[in-house]
């Protein structure tokens, strides 16, 4: 009783306490949230004196939208200055060894893939650009002397110079019918279809006139079936980085790729001598390495590790090679939590991580050589991404992007001490000012299984704790995923609470940030068990907050979140309506559909035909009898993660059952709603039909 108080107390104090200029705030808009300038991740110079921050300014015409990088001293004493001005984006931004270059990658005119481009950031002047690969260029890494660049490329089996990929290309362009063959999974990624061609690393010397070299062109790493890199939402990279002495190259590739209908897909560490030549492995297959990283003398080697268990979920936990050697060893030791990221500082005695934790990414610091973790400061509100560290020894710099439900992200310098933050850029602060919305507030409950469960609430414009308001269950997807305090665009907080809804945002069993054990704890169990904790999570929000009108409820969410709210549409009748954006009405659909499977086998104890019986008793179609509540589909026809075939598959079902349901498509839309006039129409979809459903009686 005593925390229900106090918490009901942090509420109206938040609501009667007017903020400067409250009259002048508005309801947010989706032109207020799809304007708002997007701040990237910071790039720090190895002097830690400047920073190179990326922004773009998005429109809702695809032609009128831009994306340049500014500059901004280290030590925030004077405002950041545009660097590039261009339609095109630059990505990959990486600064020269003597802080006074930048290469990034970019598609400008008269480029028909992306090529490594470099801007004199002391002398001024125009970029240059120092690469024409025909299969294109991105990633680029300075060799430690700064006289050439590493990049990655995609090239075809068996080409060993850019003649032979430029012939390979000018063949595909010229043939006369169109199709696409395979052999071996995988075939799709997310929204895009995979071809024959592979990663390579290249290298390009500064010198004029050089040619570029592939470093694994002929070996017979490259020439396996299963050779492949990192597939992401940006292509397929292999996570390289230079010896400080740069005599060598590690990256992160696969040799099972070509398993991944049948077996779990592993990154090796592997050794390239500068100059080319078979690379040599440094791990093995039972354990996946990423994001390698070098202690500034060379000594030691750092990276990501995730391991193989019997669990589907693993944390990543940060090690460290001996160099030269094969064996790893933990640094976080006890640390209960999967590490995003991290940078070693300079002098390498201290390494900054970045970890979710209940609702944040926070900040932590550990010993090099090992030891426990402790964060830095105390993270009370919103998120730390983008984490780099350089300086020297004495004085170390620390930036970031720092973030919350009412902050856009923009760059901040962190002290490397006490976790103190001083803003570097406030692209957002002016027009975020203007709008009439709230932190989110937090509370906890056990449910009923005996689980802590964490959850988020969030509060309509104009909020008056004597009113009473609809509840809206936004389910996040994942499911390995967190909901936190954080500035979020494609199912933003506060523009779904605008009409005059709150928010409620759960941590269920899956969710990552809460420790291993809960993660993993959703194996088996897909939909029942989480969906049981939304429900409990609703019940315990509508008890603890006299402002909710508990006759009026609704739920939805995307991908898992979309999953979930299938599930519940054949378990409960308690909300109004529904909403779901790509998700799975049946898991042998989705298995059989979906461009990764075989993690989907696993979670369930194997395929179908002799699996466990959660295949059926765990699969909304199967329930479909028990189908009430209206529900409104969305789905991307390019969705590949999800295919809109599950959406018609639930549609006709909706159809023959006679419940109210209607179906929206987006051509050319894939597992995100990207574009901004069609992530307005999604948001008018949304609303109009909570409107209907939810209206008072």
């Amino acid at each position: 009783m005593k925390r229900w108080l106090a918490l009901m107390t942090l509420l109206l104090a938040a609501a009667a306490i007017p903020a400067a200029g409250a009259a002048d705030r508005h309801p947010i808009t989706h032109e207020d949230l799809w304007l708002m300038k997007r701040v990237g991740a910071p790039v720090l110079s190895p002097d830690g004196r400047w920073v190179a921050v990326p922004v773009a300014e998005p429109a809702y015409a695809e032609d009128q939208k831009s994306s340049d990088l500014w500059l901004v001293p280290a030590d925030g004493s004077a405002a950041p200055r545009r660097l590039t001005s261009s339609r095109g984006s630059e990505s990959g931004a990486a600064w020269s060894p003597d802080s006074r270059r930048i290469a990034f990658a970019a598609k400008r005119d008269g480029d028909e893939e992306s090529q490594i481009y470099v801007l004199n950031v002391s002398g001024g002047g125009e970029a240059e650009r120092v690469t024409r690969v025909s299969t294109g260029a991105t990633t680029p890494q300075w060799r430690p002397d700064g006289q050439a660049i590493l990049f990655t490329s995609m090239i075809f089996p068996g080409a060993m110079t850019d003649a032979d990929n430029r012939a390979r290309l000018d063949d595909r362009n010229t043939r006369k019918y169109n199709a696409r063959a395979f052999d071996s999974f995988p075939i799709r990624h997310w929204d895009r279809w995979l071809d024959e061609r592979r990663p390579t690393l290249m290298l390009q010397s500064l010198e004029a006139s050089a040619e570029v070299h592939d470093l694994l062109a002929g070996t017979e790493l490259a020439r396996g079936r299963g050779f492949g890199g990192e597939l992401n939402n940006d292509g397929e990279q292999l996570d390289a980085v230079w010896s400080p002495d740069g005599s060598a190259i590690v990256f992160a590739a696969t040799t099972l790729r070509d398993q991944a209908a049948h077996a779990d897909v592993y990154e090796a560490l592997f050794v390239l001598p500068a100059g080319g030549g078979e690379p040599r492995r440094l791990t093995a297959d039972e354990v996946s390495y990423s994001d390698p990283q070098f202690a500034p003398d060379g000594s030691a080697l750092y990276a990501l590790s995730t391991p193989n268990t019997k669990y589907v979920y693993n944390d990543a936990r940060l090690v460290r090679f001996d160099w030269g050697g094969t064996t790893a060893r933990p640094v976080a030791f006890g640390f209960n939590r999967s590490v995003a990221s991290f940078s070693v500082a300079p002098g390498g005695e201290r390494i900054y991580l970045l970890a979710e934790d209940e609702g944040h990414d926070r900040l932590y610091t550990v010993a090099a050589s090992g030891g426990e973790v402790r964060e830095l400061g105390r993270l009370e509100a919103g998120s730390i991404t983008g984490l780099q560290v350089g300086g020297v020894e004495a004085d170390p710099v620390v930036v970031a992007n720092w973030e919350s439900a009412i902050n856009p992200p923009e760059a901040v310098r962190i002290d490397a001490t006490t976790g103190a933050r001083r803003a570097l850029t406030s692209f957002c602060v002016e027009r975020a000012a203007t709008i009439d919305w709230r932190p989110v507030q937090e509370f906890w409950f056990k449910s009923k299984r005996g689980r802590r469960i964490h959850n988020l609430i969030a509060l309509p414009p104009d909020f008056d704790p004597a009113r009473k308001y609809p509840l809206f269950v936004m389910i996040h997807g994942g499911p390995h995923a967190m909901i936190k305090d954080q500035f979020f665009i494609r199912w933003n907080y506060h523009l779904l609470a605008q009409p005059g809804y709150v928010i409620l945002m759960t941590n269920y069993s899956g969710s990552t940030g809460f420790g291993e054990a809960f993660a993993q704890a959703i194996q088996g169990d897909p939909l029942a068990g989480p969906a049981d904790e939304i429900n409990q999570a609703a019940d315990e929000a509508i008890r603890r907050y006299s402002f909710i009108d508990a006759n009026r409820q609704a739920a939805g969410g995307a991908s898992y979140g979309g999953h979930l709210a299938n599930w519940l549409a054949v378990t409960t009748t308690r909300y109004r309506a529904l909403v779901s954006h790509a998700g799975l009405y049946d898991l042998k659909s989705q298995w059989t559909t979906s461009d990764t499977v075989y993690f989907r086998e696993r979670n369930l104890d194997g395929p179908p035909w002799e699996g466990s019986e959660i295949w059926h008793d765990q699969s909304p179609f199967w329930r479909s009898m028990k189908l009430r509540t209206p529900i409104l589909l969305t789905f991307g026809e390019k969705d590949f993660r999800v295919p809109y075939n599950n959406g018609l598959e639930f549609w006709t079902v909706l159809q023959r059952q006679q419940v109210p349901s209607r179906l929206v498509l987006f051509p050319d839309e894939n597992h995100w709603i990207l574009k901004g006039e069609n992530h307005r129409y999604f948001f008018q979809e949304v609303q109009a039909w909570l409107a209907h459903y939810l209206a008072p009686p």
